[in-house]
């Protein structure tokens, strides 16, 4: 099930933002399409993005995906865990899994995002 606390990209990208940091990562349904992952491309803190910008890569045993950032903002942390543990977006995508977490984000762009049902129904 898709969480209904976050906001989605149809390229299967999620952000939970919480007070001023915006908290982004990888669908159960993109995870289980790319198969078992094995390595995880993320930017350095302090880089700043534009909505929809290419901000990193996630490799797997079957492709490479590139990972977009759902709103603009500034690299305020990356999950420093998958860099031994790229696996755990296969085991907790929503949570232990996260990617990068942004801050001075635009929060204005979450109004071109989609809702967990609008997601859910873009990929049926």
């Amino acid at each position: 099930m898709t969480p209904d606390d976050r906001s989605y990209l149809a390229t299967h990208e999620w952000i939970k933002i919480e007070e001023d940091i915006a908290t982004i990562g990888i669908t159960e349904h993109a995870q289980d399409q790319l198969g078992d992952i094995t390595f995880v491309e993320l930017p350095s803190p302090g880089k700043v993005f534009e909505q929809g910008e290419e901000c990193g890569v996630v490799e797997s045993v079957k492709a490479a995906s590139d990972i977009f950032t759902p709103i603009s903002g500034q690299v305020y942390e990356t999950n420093h865990a998958l860099e031994d543990k790229p696996e755990l977006i296969n085991q907790d995508p929503y949570g232990d899994g996260w990617l990068i977490r942004l801050k001075n984000v635009d929060e204005s762009d979450v109004g071109d995002l989609l809702s967990a049902e609008e997601y859910e129904a873009s990929i049926a």
